[in-house]
């Protein structure tokens, strides 16, 4: 019985490790990296916002217009030139990339300045895409504080020169459950970089899988 119980205790304890673990590295490393104002961010040629659902009347949700508008006021004070718009965008639908994108227009930005990606279905996706597809080197990646940590680190692990612009608040409705889910999704993102190297469920033209073009 004492063995068993010491195997149950090494186990749990392995356990934790390779949870808590994975979970600080995403969330410390690049912490210098985040910026609050977007006077303070580093130039880069473009922004890089990742999608984060949209109304059924095709409006974007509360927390994907804090990310557009945080994008369209680093356009606004030329720290980048362009602005990758990145999430499911697969059919006519549930499009969050052309929502982004009309709403991005509505407030100054040039239609040709804003890129699709309509393949970015999760943020593994959207990252390796705007290296592998998109060719992007240097960018500013734009979503909410609690979403960066991981965004920062995937980015920096497919090659692109990275640094991170906070959007809109620290709290949301629902915040504990995004926070909680957030965690969760680092630890299995670690892994993913680290151990398994998935390749995206999308790969092809820079519009995305189905749709072509605007």
């Amino acid at each position: 019985m004492r063995g068993i119980l010491q195997l149950t205790g090494a186990v749990f304890l392995l356990a934790i490790v390779a949870t808590v673990v994975p979970a600080l590295d995403v969330f410390f490393r690049y912490q210098g990296l985040i910026y609050s104002d977007p006077r303070q961010v580093p130039p880069a040629p473009t922004a890089i916002v990742f999608g984060a659902g949209v109304t059924p009347d095709g409006r974007p949700s509360w927390m994907l217009a804090d990310r557009v508008d945080a994008a369209v006021e680093l356009y606004r004070t030329g720290k980048v030139q362009r602005i990758l718009m990145t999430g499911d965008g697969r059919s006519p639908e549930y499009d969050e990339v052309s929502v982004m994108k009309r709403y991005a227009i509505a407030q100054g930005v040039p239609a040709g300045n804003v890129d699709l990606d309509r393949g970015g279905v999760r943020t593994y996706d959207s990252s390796y895409r705007a290296r592998a597809i998109f060719g992007i080197q240097e960018a500013v990646l734009v979503t909410q504080g609690y979403h960066l940590p991981r965004a920062l680190y995937l980015a920096r692990a497919f090659g692109i020169r990275a640094a991170g612009l906070k959007s809109g608040n620290d709290r949301y409705p629902r915040q504990d459950f995004y926070n909680l889910r957030e965690a969760a999704a680092d630890v299995v993102m670690w892994y993913e970089v680290h151990v398994t190297h998935p390749v995206p469920r999308f790969l092809g033209p820079p519009a995305g899988p189905e749709r072509q073009s605007e």
